[in-house]
């Protein structure tokens, strides 16, 4: 059991209050007593406890009146309440209410211990989710994003004012362009914060799929359905809920959705009944709803449902501004990751990059930055190591050299044969792992080990 925690008894009778100081303190805990509901609230605004261990009936009050002190405190120690038999309809409303457990009289000792021991648990449990979601909103929020150009500022600045609002969100943008991240920052500085996100890309799932995803499905409504299953919808319950590439999602389920918008309820497949959820809708679409809507395969009701408040995401090559911020920022992480100091770009390299016109956009950008910086472990990058990487992926900026023109490390061919031995060498000679930080597919690297004689190890 966990030594040193902090625990407030409260209860009238000295006697009990005497011999659960001496247990506790027995196992190596800090006590404090209090005889009753007031005594209690003074301690808990004056001292910080880890558990609080109260009788549901006090002369000046009931356990409840702790309960509801201890809770409001920020540090918010967990709650047991000790109850008669007679009284145990109350200790359930106290637990409903925020009490960790209930416990009767007589008091099982090694029960106890262990009930405090759960709740010590739970406590640091809640901590680090808190601790967690705090670090995950200051990830995502606006002033970590990187945004030089004038176009991001603006949509930054937009970000900081939906937040606060609960209306649904379109984000439109080119794929690549950052719209889930978006997403999280206006998730993670509004309201809904603390509770859950939950994205589902509509593209990537059929349509029965992605319906008994989104609404959940109760036992025998299809073959393979065991048991009833929450769907996203519920799982977001309280928070938000991001449909990515919305303009993929069936027509079929454009009306359902609208009426999650129009009702707040949602039915599980297989379910004749409707159940109340509270998500905040988040979509995002790399396509041309207006274009959709004219040819018949988007709902316009559900669009001016979905477009109460619309961000629109510029493509990088529209915001040349945010390349080199971005550069170094991707440095600096996939540096870490790897343990290094933060590289840097030759002058050359940053007029590679800032002449390609980069189709996929920031996820096109950072996928090159963690190649080249997996690859070379140079101080500074040369431009060489991204035309090699253009070349291997089949992009290329305007400036670089055919296969049969010579480079500083010898032909284009030597170089790609250069970059794949590198590469096998950082993954240990796993090919999966090489191919994944090559940016190509297993069998293609396999090819091209075949056409360069590199023996297969992996």
């Amino acid at each position: 059991m966990p030594r040193g925690r902090r625990i407030l008894v409260v209860d009238d009778d000295e006697t009990i209050r005497k011999l659960l100081r001496d247990l506790f303190e027995a196992n190596g805990h800090e006590v404090e007593e209090a005889p009753d509901a007031q005594s209690a609230a003074r301690l808990l605004k004056t001292r910080e406890f880890e558990v609080v261990l109260t009788d549901l009936m006090l002369p000046d009050g009931d356990g409840l009146e702790v309960l509801r002190a201890a809770r409001a405190r920020p540090y918010e120690p967990e709650v047991l309440v000790i109850t008669a038999y007679g009284t145990i309809d109350s200790a359930v409303e106290a637990v409903r209410t925020g009490a960790f457990d209930y416990l009767t009289k007589p008091i099982s000792t090694q029960k106890l211990l262990l009930t405090v021991e759960r709740a010590v648990e739970r406590r640091a449990l809640r901590s680090e989710v808190s601790n967690l979601r705090r670090e995950v909103g200051d990830r995502y929020s606006p002033k970590n994003l990187v945004a030089a150009s004038a176009p991001m500022r603006r949509v930054l600045e937009l970000v900081n004012v939906v937040a606060a609002a609960d209306s649904p969100i379109l984000i439109q943008g080119e794929s690549g362009t950052g719209k889930e991240l978006v997403a999280r920052a206006i998730h993670f500085r509004g309201a809904r914060a603390g509770r859950p996100f939950v994205a589902v890309n509509c593209a990537a799932l059929p349509e029965a799929l992605l319906e008994s995803e989104l609404f959940g499905y109760t036992k025998g409504a299809f073959t393979g359905a065991a048991t009833d299953r929450k769907g996203l919808f519920e799982e977001a319950d309280g928070g938000s809920l991001l449909l990515d590439e919305i303009g993929d999602m069936p027509l079929l389920l454009q009306g359902k959705l609208l009426r999650v918008l129009q009702e707040g309820e949602i039915r599980r497949v297989g379910s004749a009944s409707m159940r109340r959820v509270d998500v905040r809708i988040l979509a995002s679409t790399n396509r041309d709803l207006s274009a959709l809507i004219r040819e018949g395969k988007f709902r316009e009701d559900l669009f001016y449902r979905l477009n109460v408040i619309p961000i629109v995401i510029p493509p990088l090559r529209e915001r040349m501004e945010d390349i080199v911020p971005l550069c170094r920022h991707f440095l600096t992480m996939y540096g870490g990751k790897l343990g290094r100091e933060a590289q840097s770009l030759s002058s050359e390299a940053l007029d590679v990059i800032l002449k390609h016109e980069w189709p996929g956009n920031i996820r096109e950008l950072e996928n090159v930055i963690a190649r080249v910086v997996t690859l070379s472990a140079a101080p500074v990058i040369s431009a060489e190591e991204f035309r090699v990487i253009f070349s291997l992926g089949g992009a290329r900026p305007p400036e670089a050299p055919s296969p049969a023109v010579e480079t500083a490390g010898g032909t284009i061919q030597g170089a790609e044969k250069d970059a794949i031995l590198q590469a096998l060498q950082a993954a240990e000679g796993n090919q999966t792992k090489a191919a994944r930080a090559l940016g190509m597919g297993r069998n293609t690297l396999w090819r091209k080990m075949k056409k360069y004689g590199i023996e297969s190890h992996g």
